[in-house]
């Protein structure tokens, strides 16, 4: 009794009744709609995030946060310039590199590589390879021992393994009297890693920096230095503040921007799949408008005797808003404690789904990721929600628009 009156009848409204069982159901149908719209949506996103991660992440173990390198491709003094730089707190380690494009050949295949000169010393600074070799050593790569180490996919396509020898060529080429000689020398494999990226595992060759600084006729100087942060997402902005405070010519790229395309479309398709599963909760929003209508239309005579009573438009109007914001306030709330509950647990569900069926979503021998990896954003729990919360009141002004239309009259003529 001490309710107001619009809350207090369309609460009352919202329970069951014995002959209004249809409605009941319609009722039931489109919490169940709004609250499965929700929970997929915060599920898919979750996934999304989680494969997000696990990318960014296995890409990071073979690309440096910021890389710094001159404007002809080689860094003259880098010691120098290596003291100025950590001289900022948010850099925790640098690596020296070189870098250049060769080609390998065994037998009669060949096969472009980019190759990369590491300091063993200093290499984990900047990067994770040491956790990625998967067959052989990366101890071996010793100045003059001239030891590289494939990625998995590019020692495939070549044929070779562990200890197979192989042809180097660099496009630097030696003048002869006889004519152009290309540079040729011939190394060992001394390891096989593989990261899980195929850019990286069909392309990638690693050396020891000595070998490869002779190899590129630049011994004494450096390709570029990799650089570690304590943040990796301040990449963009230390990027941007290195190239104003370095006095001198100086190529300063980030990792976010050495793959702004990847993460745009990474972008792009979580946007598009917001938008694509969003619309059950947008079907699920405009079941409620029928369902209201329906209320409405059954309750025309109790509508028709509040307004003899004196009961304002807005009240009235109040009543059958309350009933479809309880729909959506409940449909919502299952939603997000079913979505949050699977997006916390599907790494353990979803195995459970495979051994109890038998089958195998992801084959490990076909996808590098053979598990659902997933990430519960709360940012995304909340959008979702107060989305779908929103949504689900804007569509039940007009059903109760319509109530305020019943004419008395009209109403109490049969009654």
């Amino acid at each position: 009794m001490f309710k107001p009156l619009s809350c207090y009848i369309g609460l009352r409204y919202t329970r069951a009744e014995k002959h209004n069982n249809f409605i009941s159901f319609i009722s039931l149908t489109s919490v169940l709609g709004v609250a499965l719209g929700v929970a997929a949506l915060i599920v898919v996103l979750s996934v999304m995030n989680g494969f997000e991660e696990e990318l960014r992440s296995r890409m990071l173990d073979m690309v440096a946060h910021i890389t710094i390198t001159g404007p002809d491709g080689t860094l003259k003094d880098w010691e120098k310039l290596e003291d100025k730089i950590k001289a900022d707190p948010k850099v925790i380690g640098i690596a020296p590199f070189v870098e250049g494009q060769a080609m390998l050949s065994h037998s009669s295949k060949v096969q472009g590589a980019l190759i990369r000169g590491i300091d063993l010393n200093r290499e984990s600074q900047a990067d994770d390879i040491h956790s990625k070799i998967k067959v052989g050593s990366i101890e071996k790569l010793q100045p003059g021992s001239y030891e590289i180490i494939l990625g998995a996919d590019l020692a495939h396509n070549l044929g070779v393994f562990l200890h197979d020898k192989l042809i180097l060529v660099t496009p630097q080429a030696t003048t002869t009297p006889v004519g152009i000689i290309p540079r040729i020398k011939q190394v060992t494999v001394g390891g096989i890693f593989q990261v899980g990226m195929y850019e990286y595992d069909s392309a990638l060759a690693i050396m020891n920096i000595v070998d490869a600084a002779t190899l590129f006729r630049i011994p004494g100087k450096i390709s570029g230095l990799r650089l570690k942060l304590n943040d990796l997402f301040a990449a963009p902005y230390m990027a941007q503040k290195l190239q104003k405070s370095l006095s001198g010519n100086y190529w300063i790229s980030d990792w976010a921007y050495q793959h702004a395309n990847f993460f745009r479309a990474l972008k792009t398709e979580k946007t598009v799949m917001f938008v694509i599963l969003f619309l059950i909760v947008a079907v699920a929003a405009f079941n409620i408008i029928s369902t209201l209508v329906m209320v409405v239309t059954d309750k025309q005579t109790d509508i028709a005797i509040l307004q003899t009573l004196g009961v304002s438009s807005g009240s009235i109007m109040r009543i059958f808003m309350i009933q479809g914001i309880v729909i959506g306030f409940i449909g919502t709330l299952l939603g997000a404690i079913g979505g949050v509950a699977l997006a916390l647990n599907v790494e353990t569900i979803v195995p459970y789904i495979e051994s109890l069926f038998e089958v195998q979503f992801l084959s490990p021998e076909v996808y590098y990721i053979s598990e659902l990896p997933s990430k519960l954003s709360w940012s995304d729990v909340y959008t979702i929600c107060s989305t779908s919360f929103i949504l689900c009141t804007l569509v039940t002004i007009y059903p109760a628009w319509r109530a305020t239309r019943v004419q008395p009259a009209d109403a109490l003529r049969y009654a």
